[in-house]
């Protein structure tokens, strides 16, 4: 099978290249890449006035299969996924039951390739049940084919068992994905200030993700092991992850894209479809989490993608639950708020959820280059649309882009040399 990308303009982060190109891709691996390539082949893709780049991998998101299909499942979530470029995607392990022991991890894995559209690499639990006592058998999970370790939403509080767990995660070539909170400080519906006064809830102070991330850091540092913090949306997150990059700490990060396209005044509009957690923050913070995607503090663009009903969402904002969809938005929020008011280039964009996804899996992925695996996004980057509810893919409709102009879309999504979505 022969497929025959013409007149599109690769931006490839790995390779430096920003080019009008033609690509051969043959079963599932890239032929060739040139100027002109009139080979015989047996589809022919025109993208002319579209951009290829390395297929986005979400290293953080949500199916809620096994347990809470009715929220979403893996086949409506890989759904979601590619019609948002995503060829690869790393589901946390928040499920019921979860994937604490090799047998149920197993069952997710052959599910996903049974009616997954795209690559799924699961997570497994750090701890039995995301209880935070007793440690899960690493090996045998990472054997079985656990990606990473995470208790995802339930951070893991103590800190003998969480630097065990990272140790032992460093040991095998793998990582902790630490969701940062301190619960004595987490109190709260949305970030602590002035608009939780206004709505008159209790707020989420800062401090909450950011005593944690220094444990984190503090627990890299000390036994040189590889720590990994999840979505951070605060200033003093950004500069502590910058300051121990530079003692040369092996910590990595990630953020998401509704961090830097709203603030915490987003929530007077949307109400509980701005709810999650770690909150939305200040306009200071949104800054700061710019300059950390532009710097290279921060490695990874993900999505937090977190399917909840309407009916789940529909009551007082103290009791929804928290959490938004992110797979179909991830690709034009970054367009729109990042790239085309000149914070980041193209190339920064495939670095940051491409290239540095796949490095910190260590998959081989997040490259366009002769005889790599063919995982491709296409997309338009001059359409502009506004987002309507009755367009979302995902089985959950919880976010706050509904009604938002964005910029940017996606017209393909190529898997292993399969066109699995087409605009």
């Amino acid at each position: 099978m022969k497929l025959l990308l013409k007149n599109g303009f690769l931006i490839d982060y790995a390779t430096n290249t920003q080019k009008k190109t033609d690509i051969l891709i043959e079963n599932d691996k890239i032929a060739k890449i040139a100027e002109d390539i009139d080979d015989s082949v047996d589809n022919i893709i025109n993208c002319e006035g579209l951009s290829i780049i390395p297929g986005m991998i979400d290293i953080h998101c949500h199916l809620r299969e096994p347990g809470f299909e009715y929220k979403e499942t893996i086949e409506t979530g890989s759904n979601s996924a590619v019609k948002g470029g995503f060829t690869t995607i790393c589901p946390m392990p928040n499920t019921n039951p979860t994937p604490d022991s090799a047998i149920v991890l197993q069952k997710i894995i052959q599910k996903a390739k049974e009616v997954a559209k795209c690559n799924v690499l699961p997570y497994a639990s750090v701890t039995k049940g995301e209880k935070g006592e007793e440690l899960v058998d690493f090996e045998e999970l990472k054997k079985a084919g656990a990606i990473a370790f995470s208790d995802d939403g339930i951070p893991v509080s103590n800190s003998r068992i969480m630097r065990e767990a990272i140790i032992k995660a460093t040991n095998l070539g793998t990582y902790v994905a630490s969701h940062c909170e301190e619960k004595s400080v987490a109190a709260g519906a949305i970030n602590a200030g002035p608009i939780a006064e206004k709505l008159n809830v209790e707020g989420v102070l800062p401090e909450a993700e950011e005593i944690m991330a220094a444990r984190e850091i503090v627990i890299a540092e000390t036994n040189h092991v590889h720590s990994h913090i999840c979505h951070i949306s605060t200033k003093t997150s950004v500069n502590m992850i910058r300051d121990a990059k530079n003692r040369g700490v092996n910590v990595t990060c990630e953020t998401c894209p509704h961090y830097y396209s709203f603030t915490q005044d987003e929530v007077l509009v949307s109400g509980t479809n701005a709810k999650m957690n770690p909150p939305l923050r200040t306009e200071t913070d949104r800054q700061a989490i710019i300059k950390g995607l532009k710097d290279g503090t921060i490695d990874a663009i993900i999505t937090d993608h977190a399917p909840h009903s309407e009916e789940e969402k529909n009551c007082e904002l103290s009791k929804a639950p928290n959490g938004i969809i992110g797979f179909e938005t991830a690709l034009a929020a970054t367009i729109t708020n990042l790239v085309d008011p000149g914070y980041i280039s193209y190339l920064d964009m495939v670095r940051l959820t491409s290239y540095s996804p796949a490095k910190i899996l260590e998959i081989d992925r997040g490259v366009i280059k002769e005889g790599a695996i063919a995982d491709i996004t296409i997309f338009d980057p001059n359409i502009e649309y506004v987002y309507e509810k009755e367009s979302i893919v995902s089985k959950s409709k919880n976010t706050p882009f509904i009604g938002k102009k964005l910029k940017g879309q996606v017209a393909y999504t190529i898997v292993s040399g399969n066109v699995v979505y087409k605009r």
